[in-house]
């Protein structure tokens, strides 16, 4: 048998270094000095708003269109993030049931919006929920009883399936794919092949076209039921008799998706896209709305304001920021993250668990290297953006001195071809927060 050590192993290095409540804040004199050199960089383009707010006070120390609707691309997240966490909280579980068809052998599959729903153990979520444990249920709660169709019931959401102002490429470009409210591996093809791709840094993947039926015929199979037996339809009311068979409308089983918490985790850390529309559309059933791209919009707007945050710098066609339409302001992105992290709102500093850090992982893992940039290295932590010809970071900074800093940098109108230029313009910014007491 090994023997122990006689040596232990060092306690492990913390990754972010903990704010000093006691640290001498920044002034906005010195903040300004800071940034100013830095924020005409030709790589970040005609247009660059920001946003620097010290957490602790709530305080803004520097603004430059500040207040200006700015397409954020994919940092909408973090917008998605709080007000799935307000509306939900960080426990709740998106379910999965089965429950008896109109018919005697029937199986209705309906989707509850659970888009890391998996068939079986290669799924590409980790602990996601299963398909072979909710065919297993059905099993045994029909007794024996062979099933001879199966209902694909995805009628919880509404509207179209893909953003009308998403690109033409969207669709098919690996990044994007159907919002359905039943899927499974959140539409990758190839859910195996995918996790190997994520792995090497990328989450491009071939999605399918319908990913409700294609669920629901991995269910069916799992039932022994042929794919020609598969049919979109609406679950029955329950309520209803039958001899010899449950009940339509009976439930038959049900799996529940990892908590809010997690998948909050999971949208920020990878900027997936599908879990990002589909926590938005959370936000719209618990505020009563439709589940839809509208409706999700709609509610997730009246949470913001619900939280005391400027809701009329908020304009939204998505919730994943795949859409050129979307206008955030860097102040409303600043003030957010500062609310999350100022401890009125405990449930909301969930959304920092999912944060690349900078020189450490995530979108942020090559970044923050260079002698230009490297005070950023563990001690920023922030969602990134990306379009063709816009560029945005949002998130923490830890000052040298102890004080704990939102920013918010958005770039609209990036130069064509700049795309690396434009990344190291944008962290000298936050790493000139990070090196600098700005007093």
């Amino acid at each position: 048998a090994p023997q122990p050590s006689a040596t232990p192993d060092p306690p492990p290095v913390a990754v972010l270094a903990a704010p000093d409540p006691n640290a001498a804040p920044p002034t906005p004199e010195g903040v300004r000095a800071a940034l100013e050199p830095l924020v005409g960089a030709a790589a970040l383009g005609s247009r660059v708003n920001l946003s620097v707010t010290d957490v602790q006070t709530g305080d803004l120390l520097y603004g430059r269109g500040a207040d200006d609707g700015t397409v954020p691309a994919s940092v909408t997240k973090l917008v998605t993030a709080v007000t799935v966490l307000a509306a939900r909280g960080p426990a709740y579980r998106i379910p999965t049931r089965a429950v008896a068809g109109p018919n005697p052998g029937e199986v209705v599959v309906v989707g509850g919006g659970d888009p890391t729903l998996a068939v079986d153990d290669d799924g590409f979520y980790p602990g996601a929920a299963r398909l072979t444990d909710l065919a297993e249920q059905v099993r045994q709660a029909l007794g024996g009883a062979a099933p001879t169709k199966v209902i694909v019931d995805a009628t919880l959401y509404a509207g179209p399936k893909y953003e009308p102002g998403w690109d033409a490429d969207i669709p098919t470009g690996g990044y994007g794919g159907a919002v359905t409210a039943l899927m499974t591996d959140g539409a990758r093809q190839d859910p195996v092949a995918a996790r190997k791709t994520l792995a090497a840094g990328s989450g491009h993947a071939v999605r399918v076209p319908e990913p409700d039926l294609t669920a629901g015929r991995a269910f069916a199979r799992l039932l022994g039921v042929p794919d020609a037996a598969v049919q979109r339809g609406r679950a029955p009311a329950a309520g209803g008799t039958a001899t010899g068979s449950p009940a339509p409308g009976t439930e038959l089983g049900t799996v529940e998706s990892p908590p809010v918490i997690r998948l909050v985790d999971i949208m920020i850390s990878d900027s997936d896209n599908l879990v990002a529309e589909a926590l938005a559309r959370q936000v719209a059933l618990a505020r009563d709305q439709p589940a839809s791209f509208v409706g999700a919009a709609k509610a997730m707007d009246e949470v913001v304001a619900e939280l005391g945050l400027p809701a009329d710098e908020l304009a939204l066609a998505d919730a994943s920021g795949l859409s050129r339409t979307n206008r955030i302001s860097p102040s409303l992105l600043t003030d957010l993250i500062a609310l999350a992290g100022n401890g009125s709102h405990p449930e909301l500093a969930a959304i920092f668990g999912g944060l690349p850090v900078g020189g450490w992982s995530g979108t942020l893992l090559d970044r923050y290297d260079s002698a230009v940039t490297s005070a950023g290295a563990g001690v920023v932590r922030a969602k990134t953006g990306t379009l063709t010809g816009v560029h945005a970071i949002a998130g923490l900074v830890t000052t040298v001195d102890g004080r704990l800093l939102s920013f918010a940098v958005l770039t609209d109108r990036a130069p064509a071809g700049t795309t690396d230029e434009t990344r190291v313009a944008l962290d000298r910014i936050a790493a000139a927060l990070a090196g600098c007491g700005c007093r």
